[in-house]
């Protein structure tokens, strides 16, 4: 069972991720001119970077039984998925439904960040009991 207390940690770094995200697609998109679904690709990349930094630090302990590059390369690997996810909800709520892209980039976080939180606390959390 999630804690609230970690869990209100983990929204602080999916804040700080998500202004990163959403502040870099924008940039991509709107002032560069570049592909929608490239822009969000890179702007999730590098929100997942930041995001690595600040959960490994803040919101989940170490593992004790495992490397830091396996522990990143798990985290790569949880993040790859969510980004597959994230890409497929901005082509499908873009694309098919047509909706703006920036509201849909905030509806395709809300519903990555639970497959990140859950996940993430499952192979990656050394506080799970």
């Amino acid at each position: 069972m999630p804690t609230t207390k970690q869990f209100a940690k983990f929204a602080v770094v999916g804040f700080a991720s998500l202004a990163v995200d959403y502040a870099l697609l924008l940039v991509l998109v709107e002032w560069m001119h570049i592909d929608l679904l490239f822009s969000t690709t890179v702007s999730f990349i590098a929100s997942v970077i930041v995001n690595y930094a600040l959960s490994m630090r803040f919101v989940f302990e170490h593992k004790e039984d495992m490397s830091r590059k396996r522990e990143f390369t798990i985290f790569a690997i949880l993040s790859a998925i969510g980004l597959g996810l994230n890409d497929l909800y901005m082509f499908v709520g873009v694309a098919v439904f047509n909706i703006g892209y920036q509201f849909m980039k905030l509806v395709s976080t809300f519903l990555v960040t639970w497959y990140n939180y859950f996940s993430r606390r499952r192979f990656l959390d050394g506080s799970r009991a």
